[in-house]
């Protein structure tokens, strides 16, 4: 009787080992979720960029494991963000597009309440929860009030249009807007004609005082503080290096001089800068830095064993040189094809580090295939509640892969957008099929669907040979994949998809 005690003693204690903590464990794991803001799958060190610095993010890629096939729940932010919390890919999501709120002065078209199932299940499981940074889905008061899906503290911008501004007049605290010590400016416009675009003065009318980025990033640190002795879940979806390009002087001087610059007089949208691209590598150092802050905080709280760490990004770089950028000259997107609002590689292949000491083996990489819409039950089964993990989700945990074991390929991976045309595409295995031009604005030249493109994404990353015509099979496979997976949008209508039902 004693030795079968002992015997059952050690298989549980073996699979709780594996299976992660039971609700009752105090030692939940904290979780700190990073997502930069139109970051290209290139932009950082440890995916091959060579003049913007990185070097905490880099440590991070050393520390955890990084992943290659990591992809953002759509081509633009609101939509993305979506995936992540609710689990499901844009052809079953709710919001798939960004669009302004009606009745509100500010912020996204709401998601209907109790939709984001992420927060609301971390938060059933005794986590407390803290946002900083960029909302997107829904203005406060609203239904996608992120006061009303699990969250206990929210700090930064409620709506995506104010933060084109990292100098704004108000941020959110809480249902509460605080004001800050910046001079009120619109976030397009043009410099004057009759100013010197290399005198610097001619920019002081875009700066102010207290740059938002650090002060979101002071109180996300002030969150864990806060939380140490508690099991927290961090949400730090920072606006950088979105538009317009704007970042404080210390910053800017680190880059000043080291690339050939063209003043950016804002003839393409947002805020005219004086040497842009420097400007775009100084926000991006800089949120490195503030990275690197919170994670020495981590340290200095003696909480990093037992914190998973995640960063990524919502969607690819921009394009055209839209607001001064030039994603080109920095290789923003890695060689891939395509820029935000694309589903070409480069619109939505993201960068993704994680890490969890003891449990993700350090210096680790993976070319799974893995979306945002499989964090939902990946974090549910990292904190030992894969029971609670709801039906009906898109998502498929990767916590196997995350442990170093052997787990069966993805079936598929899907994307749709509205936006830019109106996009579909699907990766099952390396075959890539995309199809474009599936909702075109009234005054497009072009009214016909394209049909279906397909590439080869293990001979072919760049996606510049169009295979269809050569793998009739394949194409009738992806194709039905499609058609199955998109479901009806009243908000969010695919034209060419949904006429007729």
């Amino acid at each position: 009787m004693c030795r079968d005690f002992f015997l059952g003693m050690t298989v549980l204690a073996f699979v709780a080992a594996f299976t992660g903590p039971t609700h009752a464990d105090e030692k939940l794991p904290n979780i700190v979720f990073v997502i930069a803001d139109d970051l290209g799958y290139g932009d950082l060190g440890c995916y091959g960029q060579q003049k913007i610095k990185t070097p905490n993010l880099d440590r991070l890629a050393t520390e955890g494991m990084r992943f290659t096939n990591h992809y953002s729940g759509s081509n633009v932010c609101a939509p993305s963000r979506c995936v992540l919390m609710t689990g499901k890919h844009p052809g079953h999501g709710y919001i798939r597009e960004n669009r302004q709120a009606k009745g509100f002065t500010e912020g996204q078209e709401p998601v209907p309440a109790d939709t984001l199932q992420l927060p609301l299940l971390l938060k059933k499981r005794g986590y407390t929860l803290g946002g900083f940074g960029k909302w997107g889905l829904g203005p406060t008061g609203s239904t996608g009030d992120p006061l009303k899906h699990g969250f206990d503290r929210w700090f930064g911008y409620n709506c995506q249009a104010v933060a084109h501004n990292y100098y704004p007049t108000h941020l959110w605290d809480n249902d509460k807007q605080i004001k800050l010590n910046n001079p009120r400016f619109a976030a397009y416009q043009k410099l004057p004609a009759d100013a010197d675009a290399n005198d610097p003065a001619s920019y002081a009318g875009f700066i102010g005082k207290d740059y938002a980025p650090d002060l979101i990033g002071e109180k996300a640190r002030e969150f864990v503080r806060a939380n140490k002795n508690r099991p927290f879940f961090l949400y730090y979806p920072t606006t950088v290096p979105h538009l317009a390009l704007q970042v404080p002087e210390d910053s800017l001087k680190e880059y000043a001089g080291r690339f050939p610059e063209t003043p950016y007089t804002g003839d393409k949208g947002y805020l005219p800068q004086r040497q842009p691209r420097a400007a775009y590598a100084a926000m991006i150092t800089r949120m490195d830095r503030d990275i690197g802050r919170l994670l020495a905080l981590i340290d200095e709280l003696k909480l990093t064993d037992n914190t998973i760490v995640v960063f990524t990004s919502d969607n690819g770089p921009l394009y055209d040189r839209l607001g001064g950028t030039d994603t080109d000259f920095f290789n923003s997107a890695g060689g891939l094809r395509g820029r935000k609002g694309s589903y070409y590689e480069g619109g939505f292949r993201e960068p993704c580090l994680v890490r969890f000491p003891g449990r993700i083996a350090a210096g680790s990489t993976t070319d799974r295939v893995t979306g945002f819409e499989d964090w939902l039950p990946t974090l549910l089964e990292l904190s030992g509640a894969k029971d609670q993990t709801p039906g009906g989700l898109d998502g498929i945990s990767f916590t196997p892969t995350l442990l170093g074991k052997k787990q069966e390929a993805r079936p598929f991976l899907y994307r749709e957008s509205p936006g830019y045309g109106g996009q579909q595409c699907v990766r099952v295995g390396d075959w890539k099929a995309l199809r474009r031009n599936l909702n075109p604005g009234p005054n497009a030249k072009d009214q016909k669907p394209g049909e279906i493109e397909l590439y080869d994404l293990a001979t072919d990353p760049g996606e510049k040979d169009d295979v269809a015509g050569k793998h009739a099979e394949v194409v009738a496979k992806l194709r039905a994949v499609m058609e199955k997976q998109h479901v009806k949008s009243d908000l969010f209508p695919l034209r060419a998809l949904d006429e007729g039902k």
